[in-house]
């Protein structure tokens, strides 16, 4: 009976684990020795050239532009991120729970079901500098000074990418950390209410202690996200990465080498950069947000 059940489940698991080993892993894999080469992409002929690609590197001005891009988005889509979605949560959890509060999660969370795509193309019609939506009501309330370029500004292209990203993923968070908090019993919130408690000292004495593993997942999977940052950069930025490289990011970077450049030997160098960059930074995030563990 329980073989029988093993080799089903496996039967379930080969296809898919097959798959992801050929499409994810094997070129994760394949990129380390590639990074070692000068390959073209297209010709079946490469040297190995040892750490060249990346000296090279090392030396280039627009991956350091790059990399400083990435640590700005790693330090501030953490931050409010987390700040917005437990402010949020925080509300729709007022008490047991505000009237319509799975409605407003479904507000909420619907932008993280919309394809990356979608929402580039959608915030690209209301950054738009002469006939968008944001200029249009800035105008239209009597701030039109305030109407900017938005994504063709040196100064707001990156901010205004962020707002974008922290629009579409505030949603996720909401609902993981709401959820989180419903788990919390009513009768601690009752005894520090008895105590004298506000509701912003139970936040920081009982709830946000209690649902701290959540929060350190969420900052770990931002951290990451923010490292990655690619497909909504490659839709609404100029260029993309412009204008001058104002929103240019590490995987931009990757893909205008191998893919505008044919250099896939130097992108791959890129790639195992970034690689080591999320390996070191996801567990300098676990180390530095580990707490001791509350039990309730």
């Amino acid at each position: 009976m329980h073989h029988g059940k093993y080799r089903f489940v496996i039967g379930l698991l080969l296809i898919p684990l097959g798959l992801y080993a050929v499409f994810v892993v094997s070129p994760y894999l394949q990129a380390f020795p590639i990074a070692f080469t000068d390959w073209e992409g297209l010709s079946a002929s490469y040297r190995y050239i040892g750490f060249d690609n990346f000296v090279t590197l090392f030396h280039d001005p627009v991956f350091w532009v790059a990399l400083r891009h990435n640590l700005f988005l790693l330090v501030s889509l953490p931050t409010v991120i987390v700040t917005l979605s437990l402010f949020f949560s925080a509300i729709l959890n007022y008490r047991g729970g505000i009237p319509g509060a799975k409605f407003y999660k479904v507000v909420y969370f619907f932008p993280s079901v919309l394809s990356i795509a979608v929402v580039g193309v959608l915030w690209q019609f209301i950054f738009e500098p002469r006939s968008g939506l944001l200029n249009g009501f800035l105008r239209a309330i009597g701030l039109g000074d305030l109407a900017n370029l938005w994504l063709g500004g040196r100064d707001t292209a990156l901010a205004s990418i962020m707002a974008v990203v922290v629009w579409g993923g505030v949603g996720f968070y909401v609902v993981l950390f709401t959820a989180a908090m419903a788990a919390i019993p009513k009768e601690l919130y009752e005894a520090a209410l008895l105590d004298g408690a506000s509701p912003l000292q139970s936040f920081f004495r009982i709830t946000l202690p209690l649902i701290w593993n959540t929060v350190q997942v969420a900052i770990a999977f931002l951290v990451i996200g923010a490292l990655d940052q690619f497909a909504l950069i490659k839709v609404l930025s100029v260029g993309p990465g412009g204008p001058g490289d104002a929103t240019q990011v590490i995987s931009l970077y990757m893909y205008t080498n191998a893919f505008s450049y044919g250099k896939f030997g130097y992108a791959s160098a890129i790639g195992v950069t970034l690689f080591a960059l999320n390996m070191i930074l996801t567990l300098l995030t676990f180390r530095l947000t580990r707490r001791e563990r509350v039990v309730y």
